[in-house]
């Protein structure tokens, strides 16, 4: 049932019967429409009919609608999302919507519809033991009048007529082989006039074909079972199913009075859906119309009320229009990459014309990133997709889990070590809004146990990222307009690594010491184009309060800034030796000052 829940289908079809309510809704007002002004239970009938067609088919359309698209070319599949990542201190806390509860929806008629089924399924049984148990066949003499009645009518079937213990008026039975079933007596004692009508009135009914209509319309009843509109379509039909046999009757030059006699003459009574009654729908109605005629109608105001409510309400769940959705390859590189592809790497996508070189594009870019060059599966790109997939799930709500500062996080250095979680935000002397901090115990080209803090001050469920809580860290910042972000290089290979940290294109850098001696000589060079800063420093003293424009030496880390540098691409060389010459280290660093 959870992975059910949580796959596509559920969700499509949440939301499926979420917007069919306005799509009933929206069909039976029309169907009103109708009703308030044609006079032709024909035409009424028929316009029934299409509403209950209308509204099955939305529903349908919508579902087929609502599932995500299989693949397309360009597109890459999102691997399934990962577990619940380790939290300390408390749970990890993702914004509530109450359209994360549509996917409940889904079970919950699947069961209606099978209720629904069931009973429709036993009803038909009913109707067709009622064929079979406690009946006989009529006399010779009516058999003869209800041949001569059915040519008279134009029914091509064969019908059979028998009386039965077990029903209360007359009701047809079966589709291909149909019978007319009548209370044991009635033949005898109602005037022949008179019944002979009745007995017209279920022809009619085989004429038409409604007894399979009629079981049609039953499984329809059971698919759209939660909705007001669709029960009040299918009474429509059956009103309407009766008065159209009414009127053949009445056509087949049977006096009106003398049918409408016939009607009240019928106890009225009712049994399983699955056949279908002489004395269906409203008898005082049918009667009242057989005598005065069918005059102007107007629909009842309760029901149109309802109606034009329903559809209000449920116009108001159908989304707001969005902009033409992204082509694939627009999509990979605007969402699917966003966060590691470089700014060359953007461009030159940019400059492609033709989808072959996209896709050679795109091959090329996931095999530089392989950490197995050649193997058949690239775990990287396996491991970018599952994180993507992993925050849009776990951090959706009015945007997209992958624009969230969690998401972003979370997909470009993965999950966090550890993760301190405050739902409530109540903690001593501390925040009273819900925050959360991750830490990285490692972040390649960031540093060590880097902590970064999110907030949700709005308590909107969104979580903005804020400076980091644990200096001399890094402060990494970003999410909001207007908020400057620290970024920082670091020089590759193992053990220590120099970094560049950068804000608001003011460069701090910080070389490890890693030599025995207690004296060096440390040239940086940086270099802009042509363009070169250099000094140098030889015995730097320990930091005081703070670096200032000289180099300092602390934590075994000789560091130097800051240093205010124009927008460009720069690289950081960097090389440190001891005061004997016996031993050297260099470094490289490249990065970009926007």
């Amino acid at each position: 049932m959870n992975t059910f829940l949580q796959g596509a289908a559920a969700k499509a079809l949440g939301w499926t019967l979420v917007h069919s309510l306005w799509e009933g809704a929206a069909a039976a007002l029309a169907l009103a429409a109708v009703v308030t002004l044609s006079r032709s239970a024909r035409v009424r009938y028929g316009a029934a009919c299409a509403a209950m067609v209308a509204t099955l088919a939305g529903f349908a359309v919508t579902f087929l609608r609502m599932l995500p698209a299989q693949g397309s070319a360009g597109a890459v599949r999102l691997e399934p999302a990962a577990p619940g990542i380790a939290s300390v201190g408390g749970a990890l806390v993702s914004s509530w919507h109450a359209a994360d509860l549509l996917p409940w929806l889904a079970p919950v008629w699947m069961l209606g519809v099978v209720l629904f089924q069931v009973r429709w399924i036993a009803s038909w049984a009913s109707a067709s033991r009622m064929r079979r148990v406690g009946v006989c066949r009529a006399s010779d003499e009516w058999m003869v009048k209800l041949e001569a009645l059915r040519i008279r009518l134009g029914v091509t079937r064969a019908v059979a007529l028998l009386e039965s213990c077990l029903t209360e008026v007359p009701v047809v039975v079966g589709y291909a082989k149909p019978a007319i079933l009548v209370p044991l007596g009635l033949l005898a004692g109602l005037p022949v006039g008179q019944m002979e009508a009745i007995l017209l009135h279920e022809l009619a009914h085989i004429r038409r074909g409604d007894y399979l209509v009629n079981l049609l319309q039953v499984f329809a009843e059971g698919v759209l079972f939660y909705h007001p509109a669709a029960w009040w379509i299918s009474r429509v039909i059956r009103a309407e199913r009766e008065n159209c046999c009414d009127d053949i009757v009445v056509a087949a030059r049977v006096d009106a009075h003398e049918y409408a006699s016939a009607l009240a003459a019928l106890e009225e009574s009712r049994i399983g859906q699955a056949a279908l009654a002489a004395t269906g729908g409203s008898l005082v109605k049918r009667i009242r119309r057989l005598l005065n005629g069918d005059g102007p109608r107007v629909a009842p105001a309760i029901p149109a009320g309802v109606l034009a409510v329903t559809f209000a309400v449920a116009l108001m769940a159908w989304p707001a229009p969005q902009a033409a959705k992204p082509t694939p390859y627009q999509k990979w590189v605007t969402e699917d990459v966003v966060y590691i592809i470089t700014a060359e790497e953007k461009q030159a996508f940019a400059g492609l014309k033709a989808d072959e070189e996209r896709e050679k594009f795109i091959a090329q870019f996931w095999d530089r990133r392989n950490p197995v060059p050649g193997s058949a599966e690239n775990q990287f790109r396996k491991e970018h997709y599952r994180r993507i997939a992993y925050v849009n799930d776990r951090y959706k709500g009015t945007i997209p889990g992958w624009k969230t500062d969690r998401g972003r996080i979370y997909i470009t250095y993965g999950p966090p070590d550890e993760i301190e979680s405050h739902p409530s935000g109540t903690r001593a002397g501390d925040r009273g809004y819900p925050w959360e901090q991750w830490m990285y115990h490692l972040i390649q080209g960031v540093g060590t146990n880097i902590i970064i803090d999110f907030e949700d001050r709005g308590n909107t469920g969104e979580f903005h990222m804020t400076k980091d809580p644990n200096p001399p860290q890094a402060q990494m910042r970003g999410g909001q307009a207007g908020v400057m972000a620290v970024l920082l290089w670091q020089s590759e290979g193992p053990g220590q690594h120099a970094s560049v940290a950068l804000s608001n294109r003011q460069m701090a850098i910080t070389v490890p010491i890693e030599f025995a001696a207690k004296a060096y000589a440390i040239r940086w060079h940086t270099a802009r184009g042509v363009e070169d800063i250099a000094w140098s420093a030889v015995n730097p003293p320990s930091c005081g309060a703070g670096p200032d424009d000289g180099a300092c030496i602390k934590d075994k880390f000789v560091t130097r800034g800051p240093l205010t540098l124009p927008p460009g691409s720069y690289t950081l060389d960097a090389q440190v030796r001891a005061a004997d010459g016996s031993q050297e280290k260099s470094y490289v660093v490249k990065f970009k000052v926007n």
